[in-house]
């Protein structure tokens, strides 16, 4: 017997429902962002501009991801956040925006949007109190030397953001982007867990030291760093989910060494794993995934994509 849905409810709310053509294929309903019984028709990456719709197309349903920001390499040696990500219907248009990730020390990444749906970027560890991110981003990790991080940030649906590590309350909170973990002398604050997850304080005193890791989400924040003398742990990216299939995505493992800088490993993206830490270099974020922290070369944001349903 053919279904329908009743008035004010969308098809991702209904677990049982398939369209009655045979024509098409759905996706699997195995995230509570996707919206069941539409197919992905489009993919854009960062730089693309220009969306081709069908005649007859009105709506669109989009996921938005932004980029993500990168980590520090000369002051602070924290994680950047995760680039935020919103989905919904809009209005059909031939236009979008694909954040690119942070990939200057420290930097935001780059927001997403395709109409009315707007995902911003994830916060670079920039400085010794870090700016918060755009839009859903994920908070950047502290300085390594007793420095809070900064909050994620409300994402496009109005979930709040999760407050900043500080020195008295360490770890980064939950929230739609998560907060970034405080930077410590010997043991860095934890990124905030979220749908965007925050950086990993870094750490930067003279005794060992292990900087801390990047909070979980759809995309992971980066690790933290470390700098200075005897042993030293970079801490590993936050974990990820990717979105089309419900896998989990890795974060980048950091470096360690002794009398050296361990650097911190990129937060998992939508879409796949964060870079592992190469002896003093940081990892790259994957898709939207935060960078890792280093007292001596940053991990880049993973850059942003955008997703399109009809």
């Amino acid at each position: 017997m053919k279904q329908f849905l009743p008035r004010g409810e969308v098809s991702s709310q209904v677990s049982d429902w398939h369209p009655s053509s045979p024509a098409s294929t759905p996706l699997s309903n195995t995230h509570f962002i996707l919206p069941y019984g539409l197919k992905l028709q489009q993919t854009k990456n960062a730089g693309d501009t220009s969306v081709t719709i069908p005649a007859g197309i009105t709506f669109v349903y989009a996921i938005a991801v932004g980029g993500g920001g990168a980590g520090n390499s000369n002051v602070s040696y924290g994680g950047g956040g995760a680039g935020g990500v919103s989905w919904g219907w809009t209005l059909a248009t031939s236009y979008c925006v694909v954040g690119a990730g942070g990939a200057t020390s420290g930097v935001n990444g780059g927001y997403t949007r395709y109409g009315n749906i707007i995902a911003g970027g994830g916060a670079g560890a920039n400085s010794t109190v870090p700016s918060a991110g755009t839009l859903g981003g994920g908070g950047a990790g502290g300085q390594g030397s007793g420095n809070a991080g900064s909050s994620g940030v409300t994402n496009y649906w109005g979930i709040p953001g999760g407050s900043n590590g500080t020195t008295t309350n360490t770890n980064g909170n939950i929230g739609s982007g998560g907060g970034g973990g405080a930077g410590l002398a010997t043991t860095g604050g934890t990124g905030g867990a979220g749908i965007s997850g925050g950086g990993g304080g870094g750490s930067s005193g003279s005794s060992a030291s292990t900087a801390g890791t990047g909070g979980a989400g759809l995309a992971g924040g980066g690790g933290g760093g470390t700098s200075g003398t005897s042993t030293r742990q970079g801490g590993a990216g936050g974990a990820g989910i990717n979105i089309l299939n419900g896998a989990v995505t890795t974060g980048g493992t950091g470096s360690s060494g002794t009398n050296a800088n361990g650097a911190g490993g990129g937060g998992a993206g939508v879409a796949g794993n964060g870079n592992p830490a190469v002896t003093t270099a940081g990892g790259a974020g994957g898709l939207g995934g935060g960078g890792g922290g280093s007292g001596t070369t940053f991990g880049a944001g993973g850059a942003g994509i955008l997703y399109l349903f009809y």
